[in-house]
């Protein structure tokens, strides 16, 4: 089950992460967040162990969203040490999803 990451926990949860993370910056009246909803689920269960992922509602954490400048939802940020490796802008299949996950998992 995906993490409920926070303006509170986010430090912790993320940027000291030892492992990456995948968050999913959403809003409740978010059609396209809803469409990739069961894709992050699927994914939190397939990657268990081997990412972090999680969801933060920008509409209930506005210091991390205007931290990392989100201005459309849904965006996927991937953090890797700390920092953003990758992001995705709006809904898409799953596949695009794994496989930018999959690209964070190899040794650099």
């Amino acid at each position: 089950m995906a993490l409920e990451f926070n303006d509170a926990n986010f430090q912790k949860e993320v940027i000291e992460s030892n492992i990456p993370v995948l968050v999913d910056f959403w809003a409740v009246w978010c059609g396209p967040c809803k469409m990739i909803a069961p894709f992050v689920e699927e994914i939190a269960k397939e990657y268990e162990g081997r990412v972090k992922v999680g969801k933060l509602d920008v509409d209930s954490n506005p210091n991390v969203s205007m931290q990392y400048g989100i201005r459309s939802i849904p965006t996927l940020l991937i953090f890797r040490d700390g920092k953003i490796a990758d992001q995705i802008i709006g809904a898409v299949p799953k596949n695009v999803i794994t496989q930018k996950i999959d690209a964070q998992l190899q040794p650099v």
